[in-house]
């Protein structure tokens, strides 16, 4: 019988084990995904084309109105873009993956602020490429740039950002990606920069771009989508852009694979953009349940937390509890009928646990309250 590829025998499944869907009576802290329903004129306008018929091939990188609109909505960011250098991916993960094959050969490394996202690993390994997990400052989740400096080698060929971060909550300052940009420069290295949380920042700054930044453009690939901020997971959609060079080379890859996302969705996508109350609110919700989360759980007993300074997620050292993050995962759920994410799931998240505070604020409340009675009980 043939073999299958090899590089599959490294790749994890990230998350899967916890995020099986539990009973109802169980509080889920798991899930990374919004609670609202998709914008209203969203749903509207896809409907709209497809009673237009809108439903055959178009062209492959995008509509240009959908092409056009991302780039002024990156220009809120003072990215630079060329719509022409704008590609419209199946998910920000699709559009991830092919930052990586546009910029990446087998053996390259790339190095990650960890913990991070299981799939970026996931999606290195299947390309025969290392992850360098380079853990951030414990006290909060900011670059360690001694690290950095101690990760790199002749194989390292780009870094990839986060921030706002899942599963830390992170915002990393512009001094810091500063920094960063000026690291990548010294060491001639690409940065894929994953933006997906970027309207959800609760510090005093903004999200910051290395394109923004002096020397950050010519080597930044930019990723995003709209899965986050309009509560839009399930449409499966993504952008990216970068220099021309690479986005020629990430056209390719997308004619070869997907094609094009489904055309329909294109003009709903477009509508998305534009849209600034609905997706205002959702962002206030957020920072509001942030606040009412990080005073709660930082009262639990053996529990350190730092306050989140953006997307949904809080990360919660757990050590002091005396268990290990997948015995509290895992006895959390059982005992407590709260499920969360451990951190050990994720290189260097040993002793932490990830909540996503993405659910209601009597959830929040139910939850946390369950957490809080079962350790004082232990």
């Amino acid at each position: 019988m043939p073999e299958i590829n090899r590089s599959l025998e490294n790749v994890g499944t990230g998350f899967a084990a916890f995020l099986a869907p539990p009973g109802p009576e169980v509080i889920r802290f798991s899930v990374g995904q919004p609670d609202f329903a998709t914008p209203q004129p969203v749903v509207d306008e896809a409907k709209a084309a497809l009673d237009r018929g809108e439903t055959t091939y178009t062209r492959t990188q995008g509509s240009v109105e959908l092409c056009d609109a991302v780039a002024l909505h990156l220009s809120k960011y003072n990215i630079p873009v060329d719509p022409l250098d704008v590609l419209i991916t199946p998910g920000c993960k699709q559009a991830l993956l092919y930052s990586m094959m546009a910029t990446l050969d087998a053996g390259d490394e790339v190095l990650l602020l960890s913990p991070a996202w299981p799939s970026y690993d996931g999606m290195l390994k299947l390309l025969n490429c290392k992850p360098v997990h380079v853990p951030v400052l414990r006290e909060n989740y900011h670059p360690n740039f001694d690290a950095l400096e101690a990760a790199v080698t002749s194989k390292t060929k780009a870094i990839l950002l986060n921030s706002p971060n899942n599963p830390t909550g992170a915002v990393y300052t512009p001094e810091e990606i500063r920094q960063l940009v000026d690291f990548a420069i010294k060491h001639d290295l690409w940065i894929i920069d994953d933006m997906i949380y970027a309207n959800l920042t609760w510090t005093d700054y903004p999200y910051t771009s290395p394109c923004s930044l002096e020397g950050g453009a010519k080597r930044t690939i930019t990723v995003g989508g709209w899965s986050k901020s309009w509560a839009m997971t399930g449409w499966r959609l993504g952008w990216i852009t970068g220099p021309k060079l690479v986005m020629d080379g990430v056209k390719k890859i997308n004619v070869s694979s997907a094609t094009h996302v489904a055309t329909f969705m294109m003009p709903a996508a477009t509508v998305a953009l534009g849209l600034e109350e609905e997706t205002a609110a959702m962002a206030a919700s957020f920072k509001e349940r942030r606040g009412i989360i990080h005073g709660l759980l930082k009262e639990l007993p053996g529990i350190i937390v730092p306050e989140p300074e953006g997307a949904f997620y809080a990360f919660c050292d757990v050590t002091g509890t005396g268990m290990n993050d997948i015995e509290f995962a895992t006895r959390a759920l059982e005992e407590a009928k709260v499920q969360l994410i451990p951190g050990s799931l994720m290189d260097a998240g040993e002793g932490f646990v990830r909540i996503s505070y993405a659910t209601s604020t009597e959830n929040i409340h139910e939850g946390v309250r369950r957490l809080s009675e079962w350790l004082n009980s232990l």
